[in-house]
C-alpha cells in the first residue's frame, strides 16, 4: 500500500477543505478525526475518487505517511494542539514535522518550535486565512517555525496556496513564532477593516437615509475602485441578500458582534511593543460595545438623539465617506506594518514585508487590490520605514484628507459613532505633528513622581528632575522609556 504525502489531523470545515484542496493537487492524504463517524461521514460523502484515505487510531494514522511524516493539526488552538502533539510523539521518528494550521497565540508557536526541536522533531506553525472557500480553493498561507521543515512542506503549501500573478500566496515568514504572528496582524487588520466598512455602512443608512439596496449598489460600485477588495464585495453581497419575506436579511441580525481573540491579541502585543495600534484596538473595543446591547438599548431611552435637521449633499457626503474609509485602511496597514517591524526587532525576525503583503494579495480575508501598493512600496524601497513615508501612500492621503475629515465632520453632527474612522484621523494628525503636549505631560509626571524629563536645548539622552515644590530635593525616580 502507497503511503501517504501528508497527514491532517481536525476535520471540521477548514480541515475538510484543506484536505480536498491538498488532494485536487495530487497529494495522497491521510486523515484522523477524534470522532471516527466524523471520519467515515468525510470519507463517504465528499471524498469521491481522490487519493485519500482514512485512520481510526493515531497509530494507523501515523504509519500511513511517507518519510519524514508531515502531520498537519486543524484542531482548536490552545490545549487541544498541545494535547495531541504529546499523544504523537511517541510514535513519530525524527526529522518528522507536526504543523499547527489553526488559530495559535504566536508565542505558543514559539515554545513549540523549542520544545519539539529539544525532541527532534520539527515544528511549523502556520496563518491559513481565507476561511472556507479560501482552504478549498486556495488560502493565503504564512508558515513560521522551523526553518529545516520549510523545503518539505514548501511544494505542497505552495500549490495549494492562492495565486497572484501566478505567484503563491505563501512563503516562508520567519522562526519560531513569525508565521502565526503574522497571521495574528493580518486577523488585527481584518478587524479594522471590517469595522471601517461598518462605520461607513451607518454613515449611509442612518445619516444620509439610504436602503439597504441603495448601500448595496454603492458598494458594488466601490469594489470596481480604490477600495476593490474581498470585504467590499462581501459586503455588497450581504447587502443584496433578501430574507423570505423579501426584507434585506441584514435587518434581521441582532447587531451584537462576536470575535475570538485573534484582533485582542494584535492589540496586546501592541501595547506589549509600544506601537500605537489605535485603529485595530478600537476596532476590538467597538466589537465589545457592541456586545452590550441591553445596556445600549437602555442608554438610548435615557439619553436619546437630538433630532437634528442636516443639509448635506448627499453625494459629496458619499464620497468624503469612500474617502475617509480609504484613507483609514492606509492607516490601519501602515499601523499593522509597523506593528511586525517592531515585532521583527524584539523577535529576531527577518520578516519579508514585501513578500507579506504579496501572501495577502490572493486566498485570505483582507485581500485587495491595495495590497499591490505594499508590495511596491517596499520593492522599491525594502529598508522603508512607514508606509505613510512611500509616495503612493502619501499622495493618497493628501487626496482624501479633506473629504476624510468632512465624514468625521457629518458622523458627530448625525451623532453616528465612528470610533475606527476618527481613531484613524488622530494617529495621523499625530503622526504628522512636530511638536506634541508630551512636554506638559512629563512636566506632570515628573511632578508628582521625579520621573525625569528631557529638554529641547540639551541632547537627546540626557535627563532633568526639577523640585517643582521646592520640598522634594534632587532625588529623582527612574527615566521613561521612549
Amino acid at each position: 500500500m502507497s503511503k501517504s504525502d501528508i497527514g491532517l489531523i481536525g476535520l471540521a470545515v477548514m480541515g475538510q477543505n484543506l484536505v480536498l484542496n491538498m488532494a485536487d493537487h495530487g497529494y495522497r492524504v491521510t486523515v484522523y478525526n477524534r470522532s471516527a463517524d466524523k471520519t467515515e461521514t468525510f470519507l463517504q460523502q465528499r471524498v469521491e475518487d481522490r487519493p485519500i484515505v482514512g485512520a481510526y487510531s493515531l497509530e494507523e494514522f501515523v504509519d500511513s505517511l511517507s518519510a519524514p511524516r508531515k502531520v498537519m493539526l486543524m484542531v482548536k488552538a490552545g490545549e487541544v494542539v498541545d494535547h495531541f502533539i504529546e499523544l504523537l510523539l511517541p510514535l513519530l521518528e525524527k526529522g518528522d514535522i507536526i504543523i499547527d494550521g489553526g488559530n495559535s497565540l504566536y508565542t505558543d508557536s514559539d515554545r513549540r518550535t523549542k520544545y519539539l526541536e529539544e525532541k527532534g522533531i520539527l515544528f511549523i506553525g502556520t496563518g491559513v486565512s481565507g476561511g472556507e472557500e479560501g482552504a478549498r480553493f486556495g488560502p493565503s498561507i504564512m508558515p513560521g517555525g522551523n526553518p529545516k521543515a520549510w523545503s518539505s512542506v514548501k511544494p505542497i503549501f505552495q500549490d495549494i496556496a492562492a495565486k497572484s500573478h501566478d505567484e503563491a500566496c505563501c512563503d516562508w515568514v520567519g522562526q519560531g513564532g513569525a508565521g502565526h504572528y503574522v497571521k495574528m496582524v493580518h486577523n488585527g487588520i481584518e478587524y479594522g477593516d471590517m469595522q471601517l466598512i461598518t462605520e461607513a455602512y451607518q454613515l449611509m443608512r442612518e445619516g444620509l437615509g439610504l436602503s439597504a439596496d441603495e448601500c448595496q449598489q454603492i458598494f458594488a460600485e466601490w469594489n470596481k475602485g480604490v477600495l476593490d477588495s474581498y470585504l467590499i464585495e462581501i459586503t455588497a453581497n450581504i447587502l443584496s441578500f433578501k430574507d423570505e419575506d423579501g426584507e434585506p436579511l441584514v435587518d434581521k441580525i441582532l447587531d451584537a458582534a462576536g470575535q475570538k481573540g485573534t484582533g485582542k491579541w494584535t492589540g496586546i502585543s501592541s501595547l506589549d511593543l509600544g506601537i500605537p495600534l489605535t485603529l485595530i484596538t478600537e476596532s476590538v473595543y467597538s466589537r465589545c460595545l457592541s456586545s452590550l446591547k441591553t445596556e445600549r438599548q437602555k442608554a438610548a431611552g435615557i439619553f436619546p438623539k437630538q433630532q437634528v435637521a442636516l443639509s448635506v449633499d448627499k453625494q459629496e457626503t458619499l464620497t468624503a465617506i469612500h474617502d475617509a474609509l480609504y484613507a483609514s485602511k492606509i492607516i490601519s496597514y501602515t499601523q499593522g506594518y509597523m506593528l511586525m517591524s517592531e515585532a521583527a526587532k524584539e523577535f529576531g525576525w527577518e520578516l519579508n514585508y514585501g513578500g507579506i503583503a504579496l501572501m495577502w494579495r490572493g486566498g485570505c480575508i483582507i485581500r485587495s487590490t491595495f495590497l499591490g501598493e505594499i508590495k511596491a512600496a517596499y520593492d522599491k524601497q525594502p529598508d522603508l520605514q512607514n508606509l505613510l513615508h512611500a509616495n503612493f501612500f502619501e499622495s493618497a492621503i493628501k487626496g482624501a484628507e479633506s473629504n476624510w475629515r468632512k465624514a468625521i465632520i457629518f458622523g458627530i453632527q448625525s451623532q453616528i459613532p465612528t470610533p475606527a474612522l476618527s481613531s484613524a484621523l488622530a494617529f495621523f494628525d499625530g503622526y504628522r505633528s512636530a511638536t506634541l503636549p508630551a512636554n506638559l505631560l512629563q512636566a506632570q509626571r515628573d511632578y508628582f513622581g521625579a520621573h525625569t524629563y528631557e529638554r529641547v536645548d540639551k541632547p537627546r539622552g540626557e535627563f532633568f528632575h526639577t523640585d517643582w515644590i521646592q520640598s522634594g530635593g534632587n532625588v529623582s525616580s527612574t527615566t521613561y522609556e521612549v
